[in-house]
């Protein structure tokens, strides 16, 4: 593993730096990506950050997302080195690979244990919260001094990241980081609104349907939603519908495997995975090519949705 200090000396020999996180992109992936942004160009250097989709509409609220573009919105990206952020492969940066120039120094921070530390310079933590927490970390080894906007950035990346600090991944350190950041007196419940609570009216009784009708499998200890290219484009675009539904269904009691597929062409499915307990859906992710952590991860399957659906939930019943 390399350490924070070979990611600063390549950071202090380059000039243009390509900024770029996983397509499909949560709160840690932008913040981590704009955070790193505003790093870089507090230091005089030229950014460009993209990803395959544009930020999404209910993160728009957070500092300097005008910086973050859509890979098919851009003609080019001239760049010296490449900094890849909260991705565990290269696979997941989808159309931005197509900018990126060969033999170019490749830095790659990330979190997810199934990260194969495929850059030049690679920063892997699974131990970490969250791939903000350790731009944070970053900061500190630059003895670089924080600001309000880089403190929303990173607080958002850590709080969606653990869970607003329930799940596994808080640690001291984390709640640590956190207390620094409060330090800029931004308001943590507006945060905590934004991120988190909002559901609009119209998108509240297709959400209770969806809940409705989705499979209750294995003793009801799988719960699997099923989500057509009609039916997703249905829901506002500032709502958040996987972290909804994720959200409510961990609150269920018994249920270990929350699986969401999301059509995104008639042969093309994402598959969102969470879990409870010990089950580890890392592990069935990359049975799919995927990745992620051992209770939050995600791969596609080239499959027609019905029998994706199939397909998934027989790799979950043959690991539980």
């Amino acid at each position: 593993m390399n350490s924070y200090k070979n990611v600063l000396s390549a950071i202090g020999r380059y000039k243009k730096f390509l900024v770029t996180t996983h397509h499909n992109p949560d709160a840690d992936a932008v913040s981590s990506a704009l955070a790193m942004a505003l790093f870089l160009k507090s230091l005089g250097k030229h950014v460009v950050v993209l990803n395959e989709d544009a930020c999404p509409q209910w993160l728009e609220f957070l500092p300097a997302t005008s910086l973050f573009k859509k890979a098919s919105d851009v003609k080019k990206a001239d760049h010296d080195a490449v900094i890849v952020l909260d991705c565990g492969d290269r696979g997941r940066m989808g159309g931005v690979k197509k900018f990126i120039q060969e033999g170019k120094p490749l830095i790659n921070i990330d979190h997810h244990v199934t990260n194969g530390s495929f850059g030049s310079i690679n920063v892997v933590q699974p131990k970490a919260s969250s791939t903000c927490e350790m731009i944070f970390d970053l900061l500190k080894e630059a003895k670089h001094p924080l600001s309000k906007n880089l403190a929303m950035l990173l607080y958002a990346g850590i709080m969606t990241d653990t869970g607003s600090f329930r799940f596994e991944n808080t640690s001291a350190h984390c709640h640590a980081v956190a207390e620094e950041l409060m330090a800029f007196k931004f308001s943590a419940s507006f945060m905590y609104d934004r991120l988190y609570v909002g559901m609009p009216v119209v998108d509240m009784k297709m959400f209770t349907d969806l809940i409705h009708k989705a499979k209750l499998i294995d003793h009801n200890r799988v719960f699997c939603v099923s989500l057509s290219k009609k039916a997703a484009a249905r829901f506002s675009k500032s709502f958040d519908l996987k972290e909804k539904l994720f959200t409510f269904l961990r609150s269920v009691e018994g249920i270990e495997v929350v699986v969401i597929l999301t059509e995104l062409s008639a042969k093309e499915i994402r598959v969102n995975l969470r879990s409870q307990n010990s089950f580890d859906v890392a592990a069935l992710a990359q049975q799919f090519d995927g990745g992620g952590h051992k209770k939050a991860a995600g791969c596609k399957i080239y499959e027609p949705l019905a029998k994706a659906q199939k397909s998934i939930c027989s790799a979950i019943h043959q690991r539980l």
